[in-house]
């Protein structure tokens, strides 16, 4: 992870580019807002001597403040005192409104940079995480990419509000407020002044332990929502070996594990408002003791300027609390922009790179000793050689482990070989665009993956834009339209998540029907008709062989008797090819094709009872 710091804000305010002009009306807005608020008190210094001064008048003026008032407001307080106050309360009235007009419309448009930032770099994350390797998904657990896409991108935003909007108007209050008090006494406000550096040089102290304390946050949440994704996806697993109260025990401790992270964190976040609340009281009270002292204050102020200097300097404290809270704010923001940027700073592979050319299938594919490993790993794929002549259709055969699945995915470029290559028509897939190739390629696999969308959608998923009596056709091609006219809504039923309201066979089949809706001139089928009962393995098996005729297929099938009919096997055994022949060659050949043959008929014979 990269470290905290200056890097990671400006990277994250570079989002800001597209709303720099609605950011700067809500900073002049709020900043405005700010100095109305200063001069609303200020206004208490004639206000207060109209109800409390001698005869009930402005008494004679004791600072530059007092005297620029008199003169602003000659034409508001002169004549009857009662109504020059009711005047006065009038414009402290309409002051506190067109201050909190602006206030609201301040945060209005502040809300909108922020939600705008947060949209923007979900989108771009979203974007990314698409385009990575396939191994980040299998290195990262999908709670925790889930928790970085939605909580630390939400995190971030709080640069806006406390970095890039409240700091400025913060500090224009602060300035404000602090001219004024100048005005009305240079040596308190010189008191002031000279004690001010030692909460700042007290706060930036606090600032490591609290940036360290986010960053634990932000990775507990992860974890958290990591345990959580995981646990729920496995709820049939949990229910069925009974392990409920053990898994509530483990979640039990995250959600421990968290609720201490964030104690922790939040004890050093509310260190820096407690260390100036506490600083501002204690200057307060020097500001009280100075402003009795005739050797400190000089000329006595009179009691409503002290009172307004008081209520100015609360507000200077107030301010400078809320300032206070800004690194703790800022260190959130930043750790879950770390999270978020940590995975945008992954390379994208899954893309289509400058010189890559569009792909065309004529005439075959090539493997040519392709070689495969993931990471550092021993190699799952050695040296793989074999030959996908055009409109035929080829098996890939072995046991568990050898490799095959990972032979598929090399075809639409779902991972590139570390050694060897695999052409087609005589270039190597590297040299051809990912998206040519997978507008050639279908797929079907066992693991039938469906959206929580409707029916009709799912089954258009490779071809948007589909007509509905094309998606129907596929249906009916697939075996699918019986049942799917029986749904709830037909077509338009929503499937649910991982479409968990049908069956395994009819999963199969509305994949089958998505191939057949896309029709690609390559075929990839992974075990498609496994793990099905036979009447449903008989439909689906029924919708395949309609999907493959006058197609190029490559197929792996664990039931070797469905591949008796394809033009070539290929059989593979611990990432290597270790035959190659019909059926006929290879069961006369008496190698491992014919062991794992034999073997599949005395377990289908004993499971018939024969």
């Amino acid at each position: 992870m990269p470290p905290a710091g200056r890097g990671t804000e400006r990277r994250l305010i570079a989002f800001m580019a597209p709303y720099w002009g609605r950011f700067a009306l809500s900073t002049s807005t709020g900043v405005l807002a700010a100095g109305l608020d200063g001069l609303t008190v200020v206004l208490l210094i004639p206000l207060l001597k109209l109800l409390f001064g001698p005869a009930a008048t402005l008494t004679p003026s004791t600072t530059q403040l007092e005297a620029t008032l008199e003169r602003v407001l000659a034409p508001v307080v002169g004549g009857d005192p009662t109504t020059a106050a009711i005047r006065i309360i009038g414009i402290l009235v309409l002051g506190l409104i067109v201050k909190n007009g602006l206030s609201l419309f301040a945060k209005q448009q502040s809300a909108k940079v922020e939600e705008g930032i947060v949209r923007d770099l979900r989108n771009r994350l979203y974007h990314h995480l698409l385009k990575l390797d396939l191994g980040f998904f299998q290195r990262t657990r999908g709670g925790e990419v889930v928790s970085t896409l939605i909580s630390d991108t939400d995190a971030a935003k709080a640069i806006v509000p406390n970095l890039l909007a409240g700091a400025p108007q913060n500090l224009a209050a602060a300035g404000l407020s602090l001219y004024f008090l100048s005005l009305m006494s240079g040596r308190l406000t010189l008191v002031m002044l000279v004690t001010t550096p030692i909460l700042v040089l007290f706060i930036r102290l606090l600032l490591v332990p609290v940036r360290r304390h986010s960053r634990g946050w932000a990775e507990q949440r992860g974890e958290l929502t990591a345990s959580a994704t995981e646990r729920l996806g496995a709820l049939r697993l949990i229910r069925v070996y009974g392990q409920e109260a053990t898994e509530a025990a483990v979640f039990g401790g995250h959600t421990d594990r968290y609720r201490k992270q964030v104690i922790r964190a939040q004890r050093y976040l509310a260190l820096p408002s407690m260390v100036s609340e506490i600083f501002g009281g204690l200057l307060l009270i020097l500001v009280v003791v100075a402003a009795a002292t005739p050797a400190i204050v000089g000329q006595p102020l009179g009691a409503a300027v002290t009172v307004t200097f008081l209520a100015t300097a609360l507000k200077v404290m107030s301010t400078i609390k809320s300032l206070a809270q800004v690194p703790g704010a800022i260190a959130g923001a930043v750790a879950g922009a770390e999270r978020v940027f940590r995975v945008l700073d992954l390379p994208a592979t899954d893309v289509d790179r400058p010189g890559e050319q569009p792909a065309c299938f004529e005439h075959e594919l090539v493997f040519d000793r392709v070689t495969f490993q993931y990471g550092d790993d021993d190699p799952v794929l050695t040296e793989v050689s074999f030959a996908v002549p055009k409109g035929w259709t080829v098996a890939i055969v072995g046991p568990s482990g050898a490799g095959k699945t990972t032979l598929l995915d090399l075809v639409p470029r779902l991972r590139d070989p570390v050694g060897g290559e695999i052409r087609m028509d005589g270039t190597p897939l590297t040299r051809l665009t990912r998206t040519s190739l997978r507008a050639l390629t279908g797929v079907v696999s066992q693991d039938t993956v469906l959206l929580n969308d409707t029916v009709a959608a799912n089954i258009a998923y490779g071809r948007p834009g589909a007509s509905q009596p094309d998606i129907e056709a596929a249906a009916t091609a697939a075996n699918a339209a019986e049942f799917i006219r029986g749904l709830p809504e037909g077509y338009a039923t929503v499937l649910g998540e991982r479409g968990t309201r049908l069956s395994g066979g009819q999963r199969q089949r509305i994949a089958i029907a998505r191939a057949l809706l896309r029709d690609p001139p390559i075929l990839i089928l992974d075990e498609a008709t496994s793990a099905l009962d036979s009447a449903s393995e008989r439909l689906v098996q029924d919708a395949v062989d309609r999907l493959m005729r006058d197609r190029t297929v490559l197929v792996v099938a664990h039931r070797l008797a469905t591949v008796r009919d394809a033009d070539r096997i290929v059989v593979m055994d611990q990432g290597r090819v270790v035959e190659v022949g019909t059926h006929e060659e290879l069961f006369g050949a008496g190698g491992l094709y014919r062991r794992l043959y034999d073997l599949q008929f005395r377990e289908t014979a004993v499971a018939s009872g024969d």
